[in-house]
């Protein structure tokens, strides 16, 4: 007999599902988490297109993800519309030791936590007198501590709840395909749960499609991609020099060993709103430094596991954010729901191969546009053409 067919299981990633997803700015207080949101939500990001943002409300805004594949497809097109990705921001309220246990804004700082994805953790390493630091002095390794201690606490606490409702179902006893769920589900929230007391965060664990399945509805705070941003003075960015770098390094090292450290300058980018593009490009060029602000953005993106497709033509050119591994029909729901439903098939080639050929005749002549069906897993940069048929009334 021919050896079976290995099938390759999906891997399901951690998080809420989906395309629209979104980060918080989290930190304790005066830390510059606020400065670094209206920095974010003032600066163009070096795109040239020059959008305004579109601030929904106080705490949340979208800010223009820079991606030169977009600014040179708009330059090859040069559409009427111009629309780029973003990325949706909140400005959460600062943390204080003991949030977990309901001090400070404790409660609705974690709820707000909560409701994002990912997390901005802002740390401060800069020393202002007239900055009050809520712990009495710098230490970046401490307030470190602080923050994870307090999700941490926070999840033990929800995790807790969990259990305890696991439990009282699977008393009950039995041999049902349910109760077998149920048993399964209860050893996955131990495992969690014996993560945490740990010390460790969900996000670092190694979990089996199933086991993901059950972590997802809890929300977990240490379940999110953390990107973590050392706030420096302006002079010490200047020099890429800080004496708290190096211990913040091992830190992230010893608990939360993959997760990204970008050294920002939370002063230096908010200087750089004051002035107009131009002025900043020069202050930029005169000074040798980047505004670190387009870092910041496609690192949460790469955190979040999304990517982007393109729609181009003389009309419009739009770049759409996916969850890497988006099948065709998922992609095509982002333009609009009914596509998902009536979608046929979808005319694919890569940015890469546009930019490499020069023209789309050039493109389809050298057997580089594909026809793709439903399992067709959209790639980043892939430029698509959706065949949908009509909806149903």
């Amino acid at each position: 007999m021919p050896p079976k067919k290995e099938v390759k299981q999906e891997k399901i990633l951690l998080g809420r599902p989906g395309n629209s997803l979104k980060s918080g700015i989290v930190g304790l207080a005066n830390v510059g988490k606020s400065t670094l949101f209206q920095a974010i939500t003032k600066c163009k990001l070096g795109n040239p297109a020059n959008f305004p943002y579109a601030t929904i409300d106080p705490e949340e805004a979208r800010v223009i993800v820079p991606d030169e594949r977009f600014d040179w497809l708009c330059e090859h097109y040069k559409p009427k519309s111009r629309v780029p990705a973003n990325l949706t921001v909140y400005d959460i309220a600062g943390l204080t030791r003991g949030a977990s246990t309901g001090a400070g804004l404790g409660n609705a700082f974690l709820s707000h936590i909560r409701a994002v994805d990912a997390i901005f953790q802002v740390v401060r390493c800069f020393d202002d007198a007239e900055i009050i630091h809520v712990e009495g002095d710098v230490d970046p390794v401490r307030d470190l501590e602080i923050v994870s201690e307090e999700l941490r606490i926070k999840d033990i606490e929800f995790v807790e709840k969990a259990h305890e409702n696991l439990v009282k179902q699977t008393r009950r006893g039995g041999q049902s395909l349910e109760m077998r769920k149920l048993k399964e589900e209860q050893a996955t929230v131990e495992k969690v749960l014996e993560m945490l007391k740990a010390g460790k965060n969900v996000r670092h664990g190694d979990w089996a499609p199933k086991e993901v399945e059950t972590i997802n509805p809890l929300f977990l705070l240490t379940a999110k991609p953390v990107v973590y941003l050392v706030n420096l003075s302006e002079k010490d960015y200047l020099r890429q020099k800080n004496k708290h770098l190096p211990k913040i390094a091992q830190w992230v090292k010893e608990h939360a060993e993959g997760d990204p450290i970008i050294p920002i300058s939370v002063c230096f980018e908010d200087r750089l709103t004051t002035i107009s593009d131009e002025e900043a490009a020069e202050e930029c060029k005169k000074l040798n430094v980047k505004s670190a602000l387009p870092k910041v953005i496609i690192t949460m993106r790469k955190a979040l596991n999304l990517g982007s497709f393109f729609t181009t033509g003389t009309d419009e050119v739009r770049q759409w954010t996916i969850r890497n591994g988006t099948k065709a029909p998922q992609a095509a729901g982002v333009i609009h729901g009914d596509f998902e439903k009536t979608f046929i098939q979808a005319i694919a080639y890569n940015y890469d191969a546009l930019r490499e050929e020069g023209d789309e005749a050039t493109v389809r002549a050298k057997g580089k546009i594909m026809t793709k069906g439903k399992d067709y897993v959209v790639q980043d940069g892939d430029i698509l053409l959706i065949k949908a048929g009509a909806a149903k009334a």
